[in-house]
């Protein structure tokens, strides 16, 4: 069955109406996807995605396991190919695009398993970011790379082999390379899983001072509590289908959310 999503974010109209009264016009769109399809054989992954970010915006994406959330930061970063569709970042058609690319033009995305260079101590690892990423040299980069360690609460581990640390610190290692690369958008995937309730309160101190940076956020996250500290809108995914796109609360009430995570909508 076709599923739509509910209006409970302004629409366009409603967003222009509040202009004229307030004389503060819309954000600009960070990132879009138009009418994205992705594909694998048979089966639709992604199935007709529209959503877009606005600058500066946080926004969460919650779903079941298996509703297409990977798939369509994937899409966004460049490391899968729609099958159909466009990704729009800053008024560029980015579609075609690598992730490198991309990563240079300022988007950069974490990992739900982190994926640092082991043999490097975390410094290096920062720094290849700050390097091949924001494309800094010298002392800018050096300068750069400590000032991101300090930021994500990992200069005290500076010298540490990548490979010894524990959790936390890999979770923080994987965020610290991804804003080592200075991106205007950062795209995070279940960065908060596996943590302890005391490890996900300072990951969101950290992913806060992010935000009061300018940095744009699309977190996938299962841990909602945890999600609506930072973002001011969720995104509910379905069977690759957007079914819900709003605020928080009123997106996680909604019947088609709740039937998605409980099978039933509450009676």
């Amino acid at each position: 069955m076709s599923r739509s999503a509910p209006n409970c974010f302004p629409t366009a109209a409603r967003i222009g109406a509040l202009a004229a009264v307030t004389g503060v016009g819309p954000r600009e769109t960070t990132i879009s996807a138009r009418n994205v399809r992705k594909l694998f054989g048979a089966l639709a992954v992604l199935n007709g995605i529209d959503f877009e970010v606005s600058a500066n915006e946080a926004v969460g994406i919650v779903g079941p396991n298996g509703a297409g959330k990977t798939t369509l930061l994937s899409v966004l970063m460049g490391a899968l190919e729609p099958t159909a569709g466009s990704v729009i970042y800053k008024g560029t058609d980015v579609t075609k695009m690598s992730s490198a690319e991309r990563c240079r033009m300022g988007i950069a995305r974490t990992h739900q398993v982190p994926k640092s260079f082991s043999g490097m101590t975390v410094f290096e690892n920062v720094l290849v970011a700050a390097n091949h990423g924001a494309g800094l040299r010298g002392h800018d980069a050096y300068d750069h790379s400590i000032d991101t360690l300090e930021l994500c609460g990992m200069s005290r581990l500076t010298n540490r082999p990548a490979e010894t640390l524990g959790l936390l610190d890999r979770k923080r290692l994987e965020l610290a390379r991804a804003v080592a690369t200075n991106p205007s958008i950062l795209l995070l995937d279940e960065i908060g899983g596996g943590l302890t309730d005391a490890e996900a309160s300072e990951l969101v101190m950290t992913v806060k001072k992010l935000r009061a940076r300018g940095i744009a956020l699309v977190w996938i996250e299962h841990i909602v509590h945890v999600l609506v500290q930072v973002t001011e809108r969720l995104v509910c995914m379905d069977n690759g289908r957007v079914i819900a796109d709003g605020a928080p609360d009123a997106v996680m009430k909604h019947p088609e959310v709740v039937r998605a995570y409980l099978g039933s909508a509450p009676g």
